[in-house]
């Protein structure tokens, strides 16, 4: 497929504009942020959305969406003027919300009513949200604080690239730490150590640094250069090196 030239080296950014907060308060425990983006396209563009672990609140002309964690890529068709406002939970923290698991939302878009009831904030704000929210906060779960605090140390430890080694660290079997990610955080461990260790690569794509990919490979934990690139592949929908063209280099 031939590429839309918007898609390279930052062009994105003269049609698009992101924002970012900060949680306040009690909700700090269950919120990683919140997120605005607003775009201006007179030619419908695919945006491409790489997944993380976690699940999105979002609000657009009057409607409310859960988006649950996604196993992979997707795309998105942006056109015309518009703007959404998102709230990322964190990883494991949108649990005591849902009456279920977490993995029954995975790959899924469902309406926000399906969790939350009552009418939605309006105008759509930092201020108006964090109400909302604090008027439906769950009781405490500490089995969602544990696996918030082990998603956490896989995203800051690039040392972790084994479930075993993870399990044994928080003292879990294989098997009870599958569980808990299943419930919790809606998608398996080895997937989410495998995420974070390729949010390494594009950081290195990002900073415009030449690439030893067998020595990476070896040190995120692949067996080969060739197994990081398919991986990278199936996550992020085409290869490292075409990957890096999105990025502005210096």
């Amino acid at each position: 497929m031939e590429r839309d030239p918007r898609e390279l080296g930052g062009a994105w950014r003269a049609s698009q504009r992101h924002a970012f907060a900060a949680p306040t308060g009690e909700l700090t425990r269950y919120v990683a942020r919140y997120w605005t983006v607003t775009w201006d396209y007179e030619q419908p563009y695919r945006q491409l959305v790489v997944p993380l672990p976690n699940v999105h609140l979002s609000f657009r002309e009057g409607r409310g969406e859960l988006h649950g964690p996604s196993s992979s890529h997707v795309y998105r068709e942006l056109s015309g003027v518009g703007t959404v406002f998102g709230v990322a939970f964190r990883p494991g923290m949108f649990r005591p919300f849902l009456d279920g698991s977490v993995a029954g939302l995975r790959d899924r878009i469902v309406d926000a009513a399906t969790v939350f009831t009552g009418e939605l904030p309006a105008p759509v704000g930092v201020e108006s949200v964090e109400r909302f929210l604090v008027g439906h906060l769950p009781t405490p779960d500490p089995q969602a604080d544990l696996a918030a605090r082990i998603v956490a140390t896989i995203a800051e430890d690039i040392a972790v690239t084994r479930v075993d080694v993870l399990a044994q660290r928080f003292g879990l079997s294989v098997r009870g730490l599958q569980r808990l990610f299943a419930e919790y955080v809606g998608i398996g461990p080895k997937w989410v150590v495998r995420r974070y260790r390729l949010h390494e690569v594009t950081e290195r794509l990002a900073e415009g640094v030449e690439i030893d990919w067998a020595v990476l490979a070896a040190e995120l934990g692949y067996a080969d250069q060739a197994h990081l690139s398919r991986e990278f592949r199936t996550i992020f929908g085409e290869p490292p090196t075409r990957y890096a063209q999105r990025y502005e280099q210096g």
